[in-house]
């Protein structure tokens, strides 16, 4: 049963949970979050949404978890202009494989596809999509799960 009240238009902030962002930190050392809330930040370094992470330059290592909607197309394709600029940036996203950002800007770094739902930090329940990790400006063409 999915639970269409998880994710609202209200809100597009959901945190990631700690064990999964730990384990990825641990092999990236991220200097930057680049889309976060002072409540959600996972870097000691971070861009809220009035800093907007999409206008300003990003480190050499980032973490991404970018609001949920349309604005993914935004969040990749900025990612894709820092991989060009030899930047690595990890993100969290929907698996959308049907999307034209997930061809345009994804499809060509390292994809990681989440088994089963993410149950997102302050969330009653698991979400209702399935969730990959993008490697942006890493370009090992493996396609991998990840078991939480």
């Amino acid at each position: 049963m999915i639970n269409n009240g998880m994710f609202t238009r209200d809100r597009k902030d959901w945190e990631t949970p700690a064990a999964l962002f730990e384990r990825l930190n641990l092999k990236y050392h991220f200097e930057l979050d680049v889309a976060a809330s002072p409540e959600n930040a996972k870097c000691g370094r971070f861009y809220t949404e009035q800093d907007n992470g999409l206008l300003l330059p990003w480190s050499a290592v980032n973490w991404c978890n970018p609001p949920y909607g349309k604005e993914i197309l935004n969040w990749c394709r900025k990612a894709d202009e820092e991989a060009g600029k030899g930047n690595i940036t990890v993100m969290l996203i929907p698996a959308r494989t049907d999307a034209r950002w997930f061809h345009e800007y994804c499809n060509k770094y390292h994809i990681e596809f989440i088994r089963g739902r993410i149950k997102f930090v302050g969330a009653k329940y698991n979400a209702p999509f399935p969730s990959m990790l993008v490697y942006f400006g890493i370009k090992e063409r493996k396609n991998e799960v990840r078991f939480l």
